[in-house]
């Protein structure tokens, strides 16, 4: 009887430009009271990544405007609301470009947001 013997893959390597960034590690700033944004990432064409930490009972100071494009946000936990309605975890929302919003939160919420032209 003969047993054949499996070989060990190579682990998969990132090529050139692959980046990752650990949220706990990436740099803070605070926006607004109770309004964290930890930036994770920054392209070579402006466009970047962020997750949003809102406290609950926070509430964006203004009117964000998505200038000069659009924002992609994946709620990660807690309810979003863009100040017309509410968006659980486990939402996805596309503002466009020019479109506006004031975001906020009743029970605190942790966003994952992307810029793709900055």
């Amino acid at each position: 009887m003969t047993t054949e013997q499996s070989t060990p893959t190579a682990e998969p390597t990132a090529g050139p430009g692959y980046v990752w960034a650990a949220v706990r590690d990436a740099p803070t700033r605070e926006l607004f009271p109770g309004i964290r944004l930890r930036s994770l990432w920054t392209g070579d064409n402006g466009a970047h990544a962020h997750v949003l930490e809102m406290d609950p009972d926070s509430r964006w100071e203004g009117i964000d405007v998505h200038e000069p494009g659009p924002e992609e946000v994946y709620v990660i936990s807690g309810v979003f609301n863009d100040g017309q309605r509410d968006y659980p975890a486990g939402s996805f929302i596309h503002a466009p470009a020019g479109s506006s919003h004031v975001p906020q939160t009743t029970t605190g919420c942790t966003l994952f947001l992307f810029y793709p032209e900055g």
